[in-house]
């Protein structure tokens, strides 16, 4: 069965992940990889911690060392990888020939995955990674399932993995300078500024006047010109798992909130069982899919050439949207919820469970109940602490859990319509 990897961006989204659904995870400390800001979540004790709580669970954590370093920064990165080795994740995510080389000499019996940054687009350049003991590669996501097809019919033994959600770069493959040209935050070692996402006012020089004009835009258009649309290949698993050749699905998404990891490790669980099972259907996945932050979907390179795609740019926003907002957060404990949002006595929140529901409750506390499409509910009644303190309203920040009127499997997430 093809592997469902998910980001972790701390070791709150690592235990997410791994609950609904996700068969490892892919996570960095520190300045080493290419999630900075997510990389500062995660310690090397907290990351012990992951991968132990991993492992009791059968599952993997495969560590993100896919920076580029400066010549003033390989002993860092030397010590770096020995720190990490000594952890006993399940594999390094590597994007240079150099790192290669040296996580060969450092930690010669852990795994290496080349990342989605070395862009191996060919039979030829991911020969030559086999050679140098690379047992996967994160495949670019220019690449085609049929270009996938041909590097695993040569090279039957190595391990493909491929990007099926999540951001996409204006930049090949994620290597861009725009960042660093504008702001001085350098892309390729971890700090990119979204720069893409930023809108921009168009001009026209005339070289030999030097005089500039303003190229008006038509109203409503927006100049979001290097704002790239979400990749979602949710309604194509099933084609991608019956070619074969893919052994690991992978959700982009370190920075991202743990409703997003919960959500779209959720989706592609159900996606991935529902093509064994034989009874696969897209818009099911598609529909909790859109209950996620996003700036549109598109289906991206891997069924279609980029030459014959379409409508994968957002010119109009780069703001992020979606069907649904998170009021809170079930505890680890599964007894109590922490406010994401401002929460009511009387209201009513749907509720995302890892894990079915079956049975209905209602007591002083609230209820929890069924509604005639098969979503469950929770309607809280009285806003208590388990110190007795009690809310006619509480709002995101406020750090006192709210006991509910029955537990409920732990991380579960509850939620609010944004049309209702």
């Amino acid at each position: 069965m093809v592997e469902l990897l998910s980001p972790a961006g701390n070791l709150e989204k690592l235990k997410i992940a791994f609950t609904y659904g996700a068969d490892a995870v892919y996570a960095g400390v520190s300045h080493f990889s290419l999630r900075i800001r997510s990389g500062k979540e995660f310690t090397y004790e907290t990351f012990q911690e992951g991968i132990d709580y991993a492992h009791a669970l059968g599952k993997k954590v495969y560590v993100t060392i896919n920076g580029f370093p400066f010549n003033s920064q390989l002993e860092l990165y030397r010590s770096h990888m020995e720190k990490m080795a000594a952890m006993g994740p399940d594999a390094f995510i590597i994007a240079t020939p150099g790192l290669v080389k040296m996580a060969k000499e450092v930690a010669p019996d852990i795994p290496i995955h080349l990342s989605t940054q070395a862009n191996v687009m060919n039979v030829l350049d991911a020969q030559f990674y086999y050679d140098q003991g690379v047992s996967r590669i994160i495949a670019a996501r220019e690449i085609s399932l049929r270009d996938l097809e041909a590097i695993k019919k040569t090279i039957p033994d190595l391990e493909l993995e491929v990007f099926v959600h999540g951001s996409m770069c204006f930049a090949y493959s994620g290597r861009c300078l725009i960042s660093s040209l504008q702001s001085g935050r350098v892309p390729n070692r971890g700090s990119c500024a979204n720069d893409c996402r930023f809108p921009y006012v168009l001009y026209a020089e005339n070289p030999e006047t030097g005089v500039a004009f303003r190229l008006e835009e038509e109203e409503g258009i927006g100049t979001y010109i290097m704002n790239a649309k979400d990749m979602n290949l949710a309604s194509h698993v099933d084609e991608i798992l019956s070619s074969g050749v893919v052994d690991s699905l992978k959700i982009e998404g370190r920075t991202k909130s743990p409703y997003y990891v919960a959500v779209t490790a959720h989706a592609y669980r159900q996606a991935i069982d529902d093509f064994y099972a034989g009874r696969f259907e897209a818009e099911k996945y598609q529909k909790e899919l859109r209950t996620t932050k996003h700036r549109g979907f598109t289906d991206a390179y891997l069924i279609h050439r980029p030459f014959e795609r379409e409508g994968t740019q957002s010119l109009e926003s780069s703001i992020s949207e979606g069907t649904h907002q998170v009021q809170a957060l079930v505890d680890e404990h599964g007894l109590a919820f922490l406010a994401k949002d401002k929460v009511c006595e009387g209201d009513e929140m749907e509720i995302l469970s890892p894990e079915p529901l079956e049975e209905r409750v209602g007591n002083e506390r609230g209820e929890i109940f069924q509604k005639e499409d098969g979503s469950w509910w929770l309607k809280m009644k009285r806003l208590e602490t388990p110190k007795g303190k009690t809310y006619a309203c509480i709002h995101s920040g406020n750090e006192n859990p709210i006991l509910l009127p029955a537990p409920l499997p732990p991380f579960t997430f509850l939620r609010k319509p944004l049309d209702g």
